[in-house]
Formats: structure tokens, sequence, C-alpha cells
């Protein structure tokens, strides 16, 4: 009988315990995303000059001044700041397919921090190959989950991806 309560207050304990640091990590999120704003708007602190002279260093830039370059990057970095957020909190199965925006707006802030003259244009030539392995997956997921709940076995899945449709009846299998 003791056993048992000892069992039933470990137990209780390490709920809480859990509990506590669900609540800890969900404070930390919560303080994240609401910082972005003030985040984003720090490139309101970048001078309106090209070339940025202090005390401790002297930069110049090869953008119109350090004020747009800023706007720019904070532009690139706060949503991709969030994707990641998005993507190592995401529960659902689908949550790779965050890698695409994530990949976009990783190359277009690459090309920022190199200070390409060819800022969103070449992006896509990039982004292809990954959108070509991710997408597949996660479509391939999706469909395992799905014949999973379904009852559905994978021969079935199999004889239906052979069978031969026009592009409209793809279209619509891939909604149903």
């Amino acid at each position: 009988m003791m056993d048992k309560q000892n069992n039933k207050l470990t137990t209780n304990l390490d709920l809480q315990t859990e509990d506590r640091r669900s609540l800890i990590i969900g404070g930390v999120l919560v303080l994240l995303i609401a910082i972005s704003p003030l985040l984003f708007y720090s490139y309101k602190n970048f001078p309106e000059t090209k070339i940025w002279e202090t005390s401790f260093f002297t930069v110049s830039t090869s953008f119109q001044d350090w004020f747009s370059y800023a706007w720019y990057v904070t532009g690139k970095l706060i949503p991709l700041y969030l994707l990641f957020i998005w993507f190592f909190t995401c529960k659902h199965w689908w949550y790779w397919i965050i890698l695409v925006p994530i990949s976009m707006y990783s190359f277009q802030l690459w090309g920022l921090i190199i200070q390409s003259n060819s800022i969103d244009e070449n992006e896509l030539l990039y982004i292809l190959p990954i959108m070509m392995v991710i997408v597949p997956t996660v479509y391939v997921i999706r469909a395992k989950l799905f014949a999973n709940i379904n009852k559905n076995d994978l021969k079935s899945f199999e004889e239906e991806l052979g069978q031969k449709q026009s592009i409209w009846q793809q279209i619509k299998g891939l909604f149903r």
C-alpha cells in the first residue's frame, strides 16, 4: 500500500516538474515571438549614410545607405527567425514543408550579406532542388498517414498510383 502512494507521489511530482518545464519553455517562446517587432524595427537605429563611422569602427556598404541595408536584412531575418520558431515547435505531420520558405529566406539573406546586386532574383534556381525533395517527401508522408488512418494497405495505394488518370483526376486526387 505504501509503495502505491510513493509511486503516485513520484508520478505527481514528475508531472508537476514537466508542467513547470513546459510553462517555462512556452514563456520563452512567447517572449521570443513578442520581441520580433522590436527586432524588426531595429533598422531605424542605423545611419542614413553610406559610410558608418563610430569611435570603434568604420564600415561602408555597397547599398544606398546603411538604413536601407538594415531594412532589407531585417525584412529577411525576422520572417526567417519566426519560421525557425514555427519549424522547431510545430507538432503537425507537415512541418517539413516549412523548410521551403526557410530556404527561400535563407538564400535571400545570404544574397544580402554578401551584398549581391541580384537580390531576390535567382533564389528560385537554388530552391527548386530543395522543393523537388521536400514536397514529394511530405506528400508521401501524408499518403502513408492517411492510408493508416483509413486502414488502407500500401498495395492499394500503389495500385492507385499506377492507374492511368487524366491531369484533372490527378489534381482532384491530391485534395481528397
